[in-house]
């Protein structure tokens, strides 16, 4: 069948739109997946499954494999003989599939600066810049404390040791528990370590462009 050129140029959600059709198989392909995991994690074969449920095995297979529209009478058998209630058998129907980052222990980018350690908490090659999260470890009083002065608010909640930390003309004592948020366009930094070792969380959240 030849094409029409004009399809090229549909909007994106005309040409990826869904029919009724559609999303009625695509329930029926999420029931099946749903009961066929269920059944196979408690070890049961189609027939003992069918058995419990007062179902044929074909009836049962054809309802797994998303092929018939199941009734609520069955799918309630079904569920039952599997263990689940029907809320937990629709839970993530339909749900967003999400973006989110995990990252483990030991993970992440980490930059060791004049003995201060900065640990990145997020996936720097996949979060949207919006935002900066740092692990901060400072150790060595000794060493020369850099001034930051950047875009954004900035966000430091200090979880172990004593320190002083400077914001504009302002020095401010921090200790284990503190939180303390500031225009991070205002020159900024540590200013003296009272108490060793110093831990904290420093999140820097950007105006979206």
């Amino acid at each position: 069948m030849q094409r029409d050129p004009a399809d090229d140029f549909l909007p994106k959600t005309l040409a990826t739109r869904q029919t009724d059709s559609d999303r009625d198989h695509a329930l029926e392909r999420y029931i099946g997946t749903v009961l066929r995991q269920s059944r196979n994690r408690q070890g049961l074969t189609i027939a003992e499954i069918a058995g419990l449920a007062g179902l044929s095995p074909g009836m049962v297979s054809k309802i797994e494999n998303g092929q018939v529209a199941t009734s609520l009478d069955a799918l309630a058998r079904l569920t039952g003989a599997l263990g689940l209630t029907l809320s937990q058998l629709f839970r993530d129907y339909d749900a967003p599939e999400g973006g989110a980052q995990l990252v483990r222990a030991g993970e992440g980018l980490e930059v060791v600066r004049r003995g201060h350690t900065y640990h990145l908490l997020t996936d720097p090659s996949r979060h949207h810049r919006a935002f900066e999260p740092f692990l901060i470890t400072m150790d060595d009083a000794a060493e020369a404390f850099p001034t930051f002065q950047h875009e954004g608010t900035q966000f430091i909640y200090l979880l172990e040791g004593r320190i002083d930390y400077r914001h504009g003309k302002h020095v401010y004592e921090l200790a284990a528990g503190d939180a303390f948020t500031f225009d991070a366009r205002v020159p900024h930094g540590p200013e003296h370590l009272r108490e060793l070792p110093i831990r904290f969380l420093a999140v820097t959240v950007f105006d979206e462009d």
